[in-house]
């Protein structure tokens, strides 16, 4: 047994409430998102203006990408639950991003250049996979350092995906100026910067964690399997799974099948092991978290339209006074920094007063703030008549809406998937709500491409063509909204919140893994 277990949560004591490991893995993602999010802010432009895809490509392109980033946790969260532990997973994944965050500062000859294409992709793979071994695992350790009924998970959750955007905010802020002013490797070499101290954090940080996320089984993951210690083979797979994604992100249709087959096998896993292996009231609890899981694909799919199609309206069709369009990536993360206290305050007030929304309820808040986003947008645009610019006022109302959605439902899913999965299957569930996003991500490529079907037909008819697709997707998202309001109440029975407990003390060997697995003190977690 690791003698981190022996340890609660709040060993090594508080700070404004919290675990300070809290802070140690709020710092460590904050870097991180700083990485991926600066570089984010560039992709889209850096796909039609230095390797000149069309806007149709790079919509699929960026997608594809995106959709990748967020399939992989599934991978890697089944190698931490089995073998590494959260923590190991954790820096490895670290390590990967940091070199394929150097390598996007190659810029090659671009255009159509197949040797400096190359580089490019095997630069995104080694982001994907990257991403893979560290997102869905930072976010388990979080829960990790809470009781499962503990009332600051909610919040803590909040604070969490504070750091995210605080990181996401001054990310694409400094690689989407440098990128968009002085060139694409400034803004990708400080992004790469980000990543290496994001790295740096986690692994000074490690004490902190009170031995949360280590592996289940240290004296086999140490064991020699033909020589070689398992260890190092599981980090073997990750590094052929990068030359795997290199291959697989040239060719986006593939993708698009890849999540479609590997969707209904993993659905159709988690519900078979729900039916057959689990008591009535976890079952249910999975089914509350698979619906809740599939509802927020399409709000993924609306949502990302700010990285591509968003994006590119922003730079064409938007009054910005000489402002790099890049740069309003930053907006979301603005508004979430400043609003995420608010948030986690009232959802904290209502909740003692017996009134705060249920998460499915707020599922549905969350796709009717998300609808409204885009009409706003529209209504603004055709305010101002055809072919003139977009008041950049709009650009701020769409983010606002879009914003106060995101609050809704992504720290609240993310805090749900922890709380309503059973501890042995912790990973796999957070894993899937990442795969949701990723499906989210790759139907946001398509719908970005179909924004820019014509854009080649002149500047007017390129602008019409994103309003309309906005104004559809904008009613869509209202209309699911409502419908998600009205079943909430049966969604929530599901979820059984009244009979949720803290796992009991353990006895067994069996037990003892599983325990250790999730990264519980079997001799404190009940007090």
């Amino acid at each position: 047994m690791a003698s981190g277990y022996a340890v609660s949560g709040d060993s090594k004591g508080t700070f404004l409430g919290h675990p300070k490991g809290l802070y140690v893995l709020f710092f460590a993602e904050m870097w991180e998102r700083f990485s991926y999010y600066g570089m984010r802010a560039l992709l889209i432009f850096y796909l039609t203006k230095h390797w000149l895809f069309s806007d149709e490509k790079s919509g699929v392109i960026y997608g594809a990408y995106t959709a990748l980033v967020y399939i992989t946790p599934v991978l890697g969260g089944y190698l931490a639950d089995r073998y590494l532990g959260q923590r190991k997973a954790v820096t490895f994944g670290a390590v990967l991003l940091t070199f394929g965050h150097a390598l996007m500062g190659f810029e090659g000859t671009g255009g159509q250049d197949p040797t400096s294409l190359s580089i490019f992709w095997l630069a995104l793979a080694f982001i994907i996979v990257g991403s893979g071994f560290l997102k869905a695992n930072i976010s388990v350790i979080v829960g990790q350092l809470y009781p499962r009924t503990d009332v600051r998970r909610d919040g803590a959750y909040t604070i969490f995906y504070m750091g995210i955007n605080l990181g996401a905010f001054l990310g694409s802020l400094a690689c989407g100026y440098l990128g968009e002013t002085y060139g694409w490797s400034y803004g990708f070499g400080a992004a790469g910067i980000g990543m290496l101290l994001g790295l740096v954090v986690f692994i000074l940080g490690k004490p902190l964690l009170c031995g949360r996320g280590e592996s289940p089984d240290p004296a086999a993951l140490a064991a020699p399997v033909m020589g070689i210690k398992k260890e190092w083979l599981i980090y073997g797979v990750g590094i052929a799974a990068v030359l795997g994604i290199w291959a697989l992100i040239q060719y986006q249709d593939v993708v698009g099948w890849l999540l479609l087959v590997s969707g209904v096998v993993l659905v159709g896993y988690v519900l078979i092991t729900a039916v057959t292996k689990l008591e009535p009231h976890d079952r249910d609890r999975i089914f509350a978290a698979m619906f809740l899981i599939l509802g927020s694909i399409l709000f993924w799919a609306l949502f990302e339209q700010a990285g591509s199609s968003l994006n590119l309206y922003t730079d064409r069709y938007v009054d910005r006074g000489g402002v790099p369009a890049s740069v309003f990536q930053s907006v979301n993360a603005m508004y979430i920094v400043l609003l995420a206290p608010f948030f986690a305050g009232i959802w904290t007030w209502l909740g003692r007063k017996g009134l705060e929304p249920s998460a499915p309820a707020k599922f549905g808040l969350a796709m009717v703030q998300l609808g409204a986003g885009f009409l706003v947008l529209v209504a603004g645009a055709a305010a101002t008549g055809a072919g003139v610019p977009t008041p950049v006022l709009f650009i701020f109302l769409i983010y606002l809406l879009h914003t106060t959605g995101e609050l809704c439902l992504s720290p609240v899913g993310l805090s749900a998937m922890n709380r309503l999965a059973p501890a042995h299957m912790a990973s796999l569930i957070m894993g899937t709500w990442f795969f949701a996003s990723a499906s989210g991500n790759f139907v946001a490529g398509l719908i970005a491409a179909a924004t820019g079907s014509e854009a080649a037909s002149g500047e007017g008819a390129g602008q019409q063509t994103v309003l309309d697709v906005y104004s559809n997707i904008g009613w869509i998202a209202i209309g699911v909204g409502v419908a998600v309001m009205v079943v909430s109440p049966l969604i929530k029975k599901l979820m059984h919140l009244d009979t949720l407990k803290d796992v009991e003390p353990l006895a067994g060997e069996a037990e003892l893994a599983e325990a250790q697995a999730a990264g519980i003190n079997p001799a404190t977690r009940g007090a």
